[in-house]
């Protein structure tokens, strides 16, 4: 028994309760700062994010692997803070009187169970992308990319879909009422759909066409945006 209790108190604080998505004690995390449980949901989200970006990019080459893993956990801490600072003033607005630092607080629990979720899905993509044809041109390997694309978005849709439902949990905690909550969720979703989806167009490629080189950002970065390249994935698997 002492040895076990030993084992919990070398734990990061919250290990256990932040892959649980225990709403109670997450609310009480959100009132209290830790630096060490800030830490540590620091670096769910970059090993996670790391490690499916990781797995998408290896497909392409090992280089755009690299450069991948770098750039998914980037855009999602660029995501973090760009939200936070909108969502800390609107959830006054919507009716929920929480601080900047209660809102910040927030956002990051709901990436950090975002990205542990992608980092479990990391395996299963790299065993997608193990079996998946090898990188050519022509008919075979845009089809081949457009279904690992959809893939990546269904996945990434899941764990923001998960990590929304443990957010919308924690508001209701916070606000004791379920229109206030969910009013404040869908305003907070809006900014993180709008501001996530042009990052990582800007930071693309991720996956990496076939008839493009290698590189960490394109030269167009600013040209185009993210719906116009699903839609487009879209019609070429249904066009088939």
């Amino acid at each position: 028994m002492r040895a076990q209790s030993s084992n919990l108190k070398s734990q990061p604080p919250g290990i256990s309760q932040l892959l649980r998505g225990d709403s109670k004690t997450i609310s009480a995390w959100s009132e209290n700062w830790n630096a060490q449980r800030f830490a540590l949901q620091i670096a769910v989200i970059v090993l996670g994010a790391g490690c499916y970006g990781a797995a998408m990019g290896w497909w392409r080459a090992p280089e755009q692997a690299l450069f991948v893993a770098i750039k998914f956990p980037l855009i999602i801490l660029l995501v973090t803070l760009g939200n936070a600072l909108i969502n800390g003033m609107l959830a006054p607005l919507l009716g929920l009187n929480i601080p900047f630092r209660q809102s910040f607080s927030a956002i990051v629990m709901s990436f950090t169970v975002a990205a542990a979720i992608l980092g479990a899905f990391s395996p299963v993509i790299a065993f997608l992308v193990w079996n998946a044809p090898k990188m050519a041109t022509g008919f075979s390997a845009s089809l081949t990319y457009n279904f690992i694309l959809l893939t990546h978005v269904a996945v990434i849709a899941l764990a923001g879909i998960m990590g929304n439902i443990r957010l919308f949990q924690l508001l209701f905690n916070l606000a004791k009422n379920r229109i206030v909550a969910m009013r404040v969720l869908l305003a907070w979703l809006g900014g993180n759909l709008f501001l996530g989806s042009q990052l990582t167009w800007i930071f693309r490629p991720f996956i990496g066409s076939p008839n493009l080189p290698v590189e960490f950002t394109r030269a167009a970065a600013f040209h185009g945006n993210f719906y116009e390249a699903v839609f487009h994935s879209l019609q070429q698997i249904f066009n088939q």
